[in-house]
C-alpha cells in the first residue's frame, strides 16, 4: 500500500540533528546558503513516494505479456536500437523513443571528457566510491531496507562491489554511454532492475510504505547519482587528485546523462557543481539514521578486502587494503557513524595524510609534461581494470540476473511471489 499523496513518509527528516552531523563533510564544500526552503523540503519528501513512471509503465506491459517473452525483446533493443526490431510492440517503441531522444543539453564532447577524467582518478577513484559513497551511504537505513528485503545481505559485500564497479567502469570508459555500448546497456539494465525491485518489494508485507515511501524512489535514486558524481569529486580533492573546474564540470555532465538515462527526473539533475553539492546536502538531511542494517552492511564491507583474488601475497595485501579503506573512511565518517557501521576503534586517517600531498605534486608535475595527462589517464584506466579483476578473479563480472530480482524462476518464467 502506498502512503496518501499529501502525507510524507515518516523517514523524511526523521532525525535532523543526526542527519546534519552525517552531512557536515558535504556542507563544507558548499558556497552560499545551505538549508532547503519549505518548498524544496516538501519536494524532497514527495520524491520519496515517486518512482520511474516510463519504466514502471513498460514493466506493467512486460509482466502482462510475460517476462520470458519480453525480456529478450528488451535486451535486443539495448543491443541494436528500437528501429532494428521489426514490428516492435508499441509499449517498447514508446519507451525507447523517449530514451533515444537524447536531452537538448547533452554535449557529446563533455561526455568523452568526463570519461577521461574518471579514468584519470585511477585506483583513487575506486576507493572513493567504495569508502565515501558505498560505506558512508550505509548510514541511510531507509535505503538499506530495500537491500535487506531483496536478499542483498546474503549476496555478499564483494559481489555487490564488483557488480557496481563493473557498471561504473563500463559507464566511464570513453564511448561507454553511446547507444548500444556497454555502459548504455548496463544503465538501462539497472533501470529495469530498479523497476522490478520497486514492484516486488512494495508488495511485501514487511514493507511499511507509510514510513519508507516507495522502494527505489526518486529521492534515493537522486542520492545515488550524487554519490557517483559529487562525492566522487569531493573524494578526489581529499586524496590529492587535482581537478580543474572544467574537469569537474565534465564529470557532472557525464553523470547527469547517466542519471537521466536511469530514470532520474529532470528536476533532480544538476548542471553546476555547487548546486549539485547543495542538493546532496539537502538529500542527506532527509535520510533516516543508521540502524541494525547499517552495522550488518558495514561490517561485511570492512572485511571485503580480505576476500579479494590477489595474484600474490594475498594475506598481506588484504590486510593492507583493509587498513587503507578504513583510513579513507575515517576522513568522512564521524565517530558516531563509525560505531553505527561497526568500524573498529582507533582508526587514524594515515593514508590520506601520507599519500595526498605526493599524489598531488606528481599529478601536477606530469600534467606539465607533453603527454603527461594522457599517460595518467591510461594508467588510471589500467588500475581500475586491474582492481575489477582482483574483485572477481577468474569469474567474469556480470550484473545481477533480472529473473532473480523479479522473483521469477528462469526455467519457467513464472513469478514466485
Amino acid at each position: 500500500m502506498s502512503p496518501e499523496p499529501d502525507v510524507l513518509p515518516g523517514r523524511h527528516g526523521a532525525d535532523l540533528l543526526r542527519a546534519r552531523q552525517v552531512a557536515a563533510p558535504v556542507r563544507r564544500f558548499i558556497a552560499g546558503e545551505c538549508e532547503p526552503g519549505p518548498a524544496q523540503w516538501q519536494a524532497i519528501g514527495e520524491s520519496l513516494m515517486q518512482g520511474d513512471a516510463p519504466m514502471d509503465a513498460l514493466l506493467d506491459w512486460m509482466s502482462e505479456a510475460g517476462l520470458a517473452q519480453t525480456m529478450p525483446l528488451y535486451n535486443q533493443v539495448l543491443e541494436r536500437g528500437i528501429d532494428a526490431i521489426r514490428d516492435a510492440p508499441e509499449p517498447l517503441r514508446r519507451f525507447f523513443a523517449q530514451v533515444e531522444a537524447t536531452p537538448d543539453w547533452l554535449d557529446a564532447e563533455l561526455l568523452v571528457e568526463g570519461s577521461r577524467v574518471c579514468c584519470l582518478s585511477g585506483l583513487t577513484g575506486m576507493r572513493v566510491l567504495r569508502d565515501l559513497g558505498l560505506l558512508a551511504g550505509y548510514q541511510a537505513s531507509a535505503i538499506n531496507r530495500t537491500l535487506v528485503l531483496t536478499g542483498a545481505l546474503e549476496k555478499g559485500a564483494q559481489r555487490r562491489i564488483a557488480e557496481t564497479s563493473k557498471w561504473w567502469i563500463d559507464c566511464t570508459r570513453p564511448g561507454g554511454m553511446a547507444r548500444g555500448a556497454a555502459g548504455y546497456r548496463g544503465t538501462l539494465h539497472v533501470r529495469l532492475v530498479h523497476a522490478l525491485v520497486r514492484r516486488r518489494v512494495s508488495r511485501m508485507a514487511e514493507w511499511d510504505a507509510s514510513y519508507f515511501g516507495l522502494p527505489v524512489n526518486q529521492g534515493d535514486m537522486h542520492a545515488t547519482y550524487l554519490a557517483f558524481s559529487v562525492i566522487f569529486l569531493i573524494g578526489q580533492r581529499l586524496l590529492g587528485v587535482p581537478l580543474s573546474k572544467d574537469e569537474r564540470s565534465a564529470v557532472l555532465h557525464l553523470w547527469r546523462y547517466i542519471a537521466w538515462l536511469m530514470g532520474v527526473d529532470e528536476r533532480w539533475l544538476h548542471a553546476e557543481e555547487n548546486a549539485a553539492t547543495r542538493a546532496l546536502y539537502h538529500n542527506l538531511l532527509s535520510q533516516a539514521p543508521a540502524d541494525a542494517s547499517s552495522r550488518q552492511l558495514g561490517a561485511a564491507l570492512i572485511d571485503e578486502p580480505l576476500q579479494r583474488h590477489y595474484p600474490n601475497l594475498a594475506l598481506l595485501r588484504g590486510r593492507l587494503n583493509r587498513a587503507i579503506h578504513l583510513s579513507i573512511a575515517r576522513t568522512f565518517i564521524d565517530a558516531e557513524g563509525r560505531r553505527a557501521l561497526g568500524l573498529p576503534d582507533g582508526i587514524l586517517p594515515w593514508y590520506p595524510l601520507l599519500t595526498a600531498p605526493p599524489r598531488y605534486l606528481l599529478q601536477r608535475l606530469l600534467r606539465c609534461l607533453p603527454g603527461g595527462r594522457q599517460w595518467l589517464i591510461e594508467r588510471g584506466a589500467r588500475q581500475q581494470q586491474a582492481y575489477l579483476m582482483t574483485l572477481f578473479g577468474d569469474s567474469h563480472p556480470r550484473l545481477v540476473s533480472l529473473m532473480q530480482v523479479s522473483g521469477t524462476d528462469s526455467s519457467t518464467a513464472r513469478p514466485r511471489v
